[in-house]
């Protein structure tokens, strides 16, 4: 027979709640909205807990950085493909970001977007029918731009960048970050994992080129940084 034991709770020393340190106390909570329905007013009004806390210490940090030394801003596809592209494109306008670093999966959603005017396909559905990733133009453009850019000494963000541009028709050129780096003068980087992305998959995918052109982007990522 199994032998349970229960714990003696009558031996629990607790501590007055006076001597506990709290995370939360009345002036941090968020403020109900008043007559004001500015945006500034609306700013102020979050708790400065948690997630709001966090986009105002990054809003800060940000700032402050522009005025010096500029800003290096590192992503992933989510970015994209939740709609924060256009205002990037905005910040680097305003030359608040000095450089753009994505990784695979956002560089093809800024890519498909540019390009076909769409992005973010299903991957429940796609992965059931033996579908996912295997978008024949998205696989065959980027690998095309890919070995350009490795023949001609690029970085994998210039490859892109210089392929949407000459590009006949783009569906949506000024949504794109890519695009919009390069019409900026913003140096754009992509940072390859090999096979973690659904051009690799390609058959015009070529690794020998992929790595050359996504390690020249890791050297000029690293000679962007103080």
């Amino acid at each position: 027979m199994t032998d349970y034991r229960e714990a003696d709770l009558s031996r629990l020393k607790t501590v007055p709640i006076a001597q506990r340190p709290n995370r939360v106390d009345p002036s941090l909570l968020a403020h109900p909205p008043g007559a004001d329905r500015s945006f500034a007013a609306f700013w102020h009004a979050l708790p400065d807990l948690l997630a709001a806390k966090d986009i105002r210490d990054v809003a800060r940090r940000v700032a402050r950085a522009a005025g010096r030394h500029g800003v290096v801003v590192m992503l992933g596809g989510h970015v994209i493909k939740v709609g924060v592209g256009p205002l990037l494109r905005q910040l680097m306008r305003r030359g608040v970001i000095t450089h753009l670093a994505l990784n695979g999966s956002a560089a093809i959603h800024d890519f498909e977007l540019a390009a076909y005017g769409g992005t973010s396909e299903d991957v429940a559905a796609g992965l059931a029918d033996g579908t996912f990733g295997m978008a024949e133009e998205t696989g065959r453009e980027m690998n095309a731009a890919i070995a350009d850019g490795a023949r001609s000494g690029t970085g994998l963000g210039q490859a892109f960048t210089d392929y949407l541009r000459d590009r006949p028709l783009l569906a949506a050129p000024d949504v794109s970050v890519l695009i919009g780096a390069s019409e900026q003068g913003v140096p754009v980087t992509v940072h390859a994992t090999v096979g973690a992305d659904i051009i690799h998959q390609h058959p015009t995918a070529d690794g020998a080129a992929l790595g050359a052109t996504s390690y020249r982007d890791f050297k000029r990522l690293a000679a962007s940084l103080p």
